[in-house]
């Protein structure tokens, strides 16, 4: 009896403790999700786009990349995905791209995808895996990686990323 008493006030108390202006859509929206500051080269990457084309990473040396790993199934994938090509929008006139990279979908599937969110940058089919276990070492989607215009990797997530992360993160490296 003395056990259950401790553990309702220690639901009581956490729940008091809990944070109570935080709105829903904030937490759904991946506002919270804050990127690791990390320093190290990008990856040696080579894929081929939705159109069969074998693309780079290395190709797009001398803009701020945006790598975003996902796939059709996953559900904090489909949240950001209009986030993503929203800030996709306002900044590639800025030298910024948004390279999606599929992780492992039908090439069918991809393309169904991106016509149903309209989506407009750059994705590339990886069927293998490449990108996730063996590029970025990654098992966790969605995972992003921000190169800077030198190559260097400066941002990593894991989860969904919302707006306010990417114009409090992201936004300082394409204006550097």
């Amino acid at each position: 009896m003395l056990i259950g008493a401790g553990l309702i006030l220690l639901g009581v108390a956490a729940f008091l403790l809990l944070p109570a202006n935080v709105p829903q859509s904030a937490t759904s929206a991946g506002a919270l999700t804050v990127p690791a500051v990390v320093q190290y080269p990008a990856p040696e990457l080579s894929l081929n786009d939705l159109q069969g084309n074998p693309v780079s990473l290395a190709d797009q040396r001398g803009q701020v990349v945006l790598v975003n790993l996902w796939a059709t199934w996953c559900p904090p994938c489909k949240a950001e995905m209009p986030t993503l090509q929203a800030y996709y929008d306002e900044h590639r006139e800025d030298g910024f791209v948004i390279v999606g990279i599929n992780d492992g979908d039908p090439a069918a599937d991809v393309v169904e995808f991106v016509r149903e969110y309209k989506l407009t940058f750059p994705v590339w089919l990886d069927p293998a895996y490449i990108a996730t276990e063996k590029a970025f070492q990654t098992m966790g989607l969605p995972s992003s990686f921000v190169i800077d215009r030198q190559g260097t990797v400066r941002l990593r997530w894991v989860g969904e990323i919302g707006a306010k992360m990417l114009d409090q993160y992201v936004t300082p490296i394409i204006t550097e």
